[in-house]
């Protein structure tokens, strides 16, 4: 009898070893995954400037335009946090997206070598930004689930796992995905 129930205690002991190990290693996914988006940023912001010099030569009476960007830039280098670093990244998609709208106003900038391979270089990161936001809210939403689950749940809290926040688009730009754009002929 005694053999059984140290059998049990031993079980119970390796199963809590054994979920604590696991999110441990989910916690570290997920902080892997933020650095990866960090990572993108970065060569995002490193393309920012380039692209501005390029468009100032073209488009000089665009100065507001171009603050914008430089400003939205900073910002988003200066966020920490999911949550601030998402709403800073969304404002410098923004401002991004208007300096490109400019190519269209401007015909010589349009036709430039270098504001094409910037846009091209803009794009790739875009794409790997996209995707590494992908991969870090899903590795945030198996982290969250687990640490919601049962057993784990009863001592997760107290070992310091806490819910993570997702990578979210913000409710503006969610609204604006929402609606259907208007074709007009």
């Amino acid at each position: 009898m005694g053999w059984v129930i140290l059998g049990l205690i031993a079980a119970v002991i390796i199963y809590a070893i054994m979920t604590y190990n696991g999110l441990v290693t989910m916690r570290q996914r997920v902080n892997q995954a933020f650095a990866d988006i960090d990572v993108q940023l970065k060569q995002r912001h490193d393309l920012i400037p380039n692209l501005v010099e390029t468009v100032k030569g073209y488009a000089t009476h665009e100065k507001s335009t171009l603050d914008a960007v430089i400003a939205a830039r900073n910002a988003a280098q200066g966020a920490t946090g999911v949550h601030d670093k998402a709403a800073a990244e969304q404002q410098l998609s923004g401002a991004v997206g208007r300096l490109l709208a400019l190519g269209e106003a401007y015909p010589d900038l349009k036709a430039s070598a270098n504001f094409q391979q910037l846009q091209v270089d803009l794009g790739n990161v875009e794409d790997k930004l996209a995707a590494a936001r992908r991969f870090f809210n899903n590795a945030v939403s198996e982290f969250n689930a687990a640490i919601q689950a049962f057993p784990a749940m009863l001592f997760a809290p107290q070992m310091g796992f806490t819910q993570r926040e997702f990578f979210d688009v913000g409710p503006e730009t969610r609204a604006q995905i929402e609606t259907a754009p208007s074709v007009k002929f």
